[in-house]
């Protein structure tokens, strides 16, 4: 709703504070970013930063009725404390107690995925759908569910870590100790190894990302792989295909598992389009349970990119934010409800 009060989001990364003023459309109306340093960043110095970026947007909208913050790592279930912060040094951080010493609103904090799902359910490429998975494939693969209507974030918090389910017994070691995650086969850095090996041994049917890359393969880099899979290289096109088949068997397993109507795939190598998504959807057909006895989930690219989860952010503190009001309401003709309505209207 246009008219729905206005609140801030705040996406947080390894190296970057961004924020924004949404309203009740999902449009951002004003936005700043930060840099914060990497890894070695205390979390004071990244709590000052969100602090600086969030009283900048509210000095230019003065209207704003809640923050929201989503972090890349693991959010307790309670959306007050960051158990694990990859990126930075945040370990069982009360993020929101901190923050709302400093700022004079509600504050909600989440995953960056889980917020990144919320928009793309609300505002983005799942607009209408109930039930809906994101799928974000970037370095690794993460995921956000909406099931309901409903964010689903587990007895602990920690839901949507897709890039860790096995999906080949003894397969390659992943960073997270085990072998045969996910992520090791359908992920940025999974394209990027899979070029690179390639490249290391001479093989001549990589001539053009040698080209690209000056002949130095630790230059290559997704975003290039998905360039010349654009321009028609055979061997780029390859390796999305084997990415997208990889993706499509996982999905296949989420589809049993959670049942919902659109899956939304995002994060840097959705950028490949339906090179990648093609041999998703013919791979998730021919590894569902079911299979031609059950109704499909599609399989779509996500459309709100970067902002999704600025955006998906500040909507969920909004509608937080609203919930609070409609249950502190003493008489239900003045409640406020999650949409911004009026028990009067």
């Amino acid at each position: 709703m246009a008219d729905a009060p206005l609140a801030v989001g705040v996406d947080i990364g390894g190296t970057k504070v961004a924020a924004g003023v949404v309203d009740g459309t999902g449009t951002v109306l004003r936005r700043t970013r930060r840099d914060t340093p990497h890894r070695s960043t205390s979390p004071r110095v990244v709590e000052d930063t969100i602090v600086s970026a969030v009283e900048e947007m509210l000095e230019a909208e003065p209207g704003v009725v809640a923050v929201g913050i989503g972090a890349a790592g693991f959010v307790a279930a309670d959306r007050a404390t960051v158990v694990f912060a990859p990126h930075l040094s945040w370990r069982q951080e009360p993020l929101q107690e901190a923050l709302r010493a400093r700022l004079d609103l509600p504050i909600f904090v989440d995953n960056d995925a889980n917020a990144a799902a919320w928009a793309e359910h609300r505002f983005g490429a799942g607009r209408g759908e109930s039930h809906l998975v994101m799928v974000n494939l970037g370095t690794g693969i993460g995921g956000g569910i909406v099931l309901d209507g409903r964010v689903l974030r587990g007895r602990f918090g920690i839901a949507g870590e897709f890039g860790h389910m096995r999906v080949v017994p003894d397969g390659i070691r992943c960073e997270c100790g085990n072998r045969g995650c996910w992520e090791q086969y359908a992920s940025g850095n999974a394209l990027v190894r899979e070029a690179r090996t390639l490249m290391s041994a001479g093989s001549p049917v990589v001539s053009d990302l040698f080209e690209r890359v000056g002949g130095d393969p630790d230059d290559l880099t997704g975003p290039l792989v998905t360039e010349a899979a654009r321009d028609g290289d055979a061997l780029a096109r390859e390796l999305l295909g084997e990415i997208g088949r990889w993706l499509g068997i996982g999905i296949a397993d989420l589809a049993a598992a959670l049942d919902p109507g659109t899956f939304v795939v995002g994060g840097g190598v959705s950028a490949a389009g339906d090179l990648l998504l093609d041999p998703a959807r013919q791979a998730m057909r021919g590894q569902l349970t079911g299979r031609g006895y059950r109704p499909e989930a599609r399989i779509v690219a996500a459309e709100l990119g970067n902002e999704a989860g600025l955006v998906g952010a500040a909507d969920l503190a909004r509608v937080a934010a609203a919930d609070l009001a409609w249950a502190d309401a003493a008489d239900p003709t003045d409640r406020v409800g999650p949409d911004g309505s009026s028990g009067r209207d």
